[in-house]
């Protein structure tokens, strides 16, 4: 009897051939609340393919009582209520890893757009400035201080690009890494760093980390990266430094509330730079996390092995049904 597959969101095209060739599969889409709610109450689901937005929680585990999956095309899970997922047995998929080159890049590439001003010295030629490059004003990152919180596998490639460019490098994470840069405490990475990038998971010791007194803490000539979630950092801290010019600039990938209402102060400052949480969109690391994730859904569904490590809570699930 074919499985049922409920998509939440679209995955890349090449993945999704593969679901809808799949004949021991139906493929069913809950993109909006009323398709969500006719497949929840037409037949049993099976598994749920997701990416970041459509949230899995318990209300939604209630109603389907022989759910065994739930994927993430990507690798943060906040969307995804993992610990119930593990009190009712069911495997919580994954792609680790697979968006860290894209990450850093893109971490680097804000950075350099705010040190080097280049948003600007580009708006100049584009409306027909270009005097006005008398008064320009940026920097090199080549001599300054990058501090890193989070030193996990998008932390270490920051710090290996940052590294080559020749900034000075130092870092706070959960636990000390075995990389060539000084592991400090926050305070003193706070303190001293002319740049801050960070790259740690969101949870209850992470939300928030960033707020007014650690922005207090800073340079108010440094800039904060955020190409991790948006919740470490406490908004309208940020919102309001940034307006007192105690700190440089602002660059991030994400943010508390997205997409961020119309008239958020946060987006009119001169010095603020955001893109729409597209760090990961590149086409090669998103056909990749799409089609990771739907080959280990489906393995998972018929039986055979799925790819090491893709199975987030594994440990605790063996732990559950010793």
């Amino acid at each position: 009897m074919p499985k049922n597959i409920l998509l939440l969101e679209t995955v890349a095209d090449e993945a999704m051939n593969v679901l809808e060739s799949a004949e021991d599969m139906n493929i069913l889409t809950g993109f909006d609340p009323n398709s969500l709610e006719k497949h929840i109450d037409e037949g049993t689901i099976d598994a749920i393919i997701t990416r970041g937005k459509g949230q899995v929680r318990s209300p939604l585990m209630d109603a389907l009582p022989n759910l065994k999956v739930i994927s993430r095309c990507g690798v943060g899970l906040d969307n995804i209520d993992v610990a119930e997922a593990t009190k009712r047995d069911i495997k919580v998929v994954n792609a680790p890893n697979s968006n860290a080159n894209t990450i850093a890049e893109h971490t680097i590439s804000l950075l350099l757009v705010l040190q080097r001003n280049l948003y600007n010295a580009i708006t100049m030629v584009k409306e027909d400035r270009w005097q006005d490059r008398g008064g320009y004003v940026g920097d090199e990152l080549h001599g300054k201080t990058l501090g890193i919180l989070g030193m996990g596998n998008i932390g270490k490639k920051v710090a290996k690009i940052a590294d080559a460019l020749g900034m000075n490098i130092i870092y706070w994470s959960a636990k000390e890494e075995t990389v060539p840069y000084p592991f400090l405490d926050l305070d003193t990475v706070l303190k001293t760093s002319d740049a801050i990038s960070i790259h740690l998971p969101l949870n209850s010791g992470t939300e928030n980390l960033i707020d007014a007194s650690a922005l207090e803490k800073m340079k108010p000539t440094a800039l904060l990266i955020n190409t991790a979630r948006g919740k470490i950092i406490n908004q309208k801290a940020l919102t309001e430094a940034l307006y007192a010019n105690r700190l440089g600039g602002f660059a991030a990938d994400v943010l508390s509330e997205e997409p961020p209402k119309k008239n958020d102060p946060l987006l009119k400052l001169p010095n603020t730079y955001i893109t729409a949480h597209v760090g990961s969109l590149t086409k090669t690391t998103y056909d990749f996390m799409c089609m990771f994730t739907v080959q280990n859904t489906l393995a998972i569904l018929r039986g055979e092995a799925p790819a090491n490590k893709c199975i987030y809570n594994l440990k605790e699930l063996n732990e559950l049904n010793r």
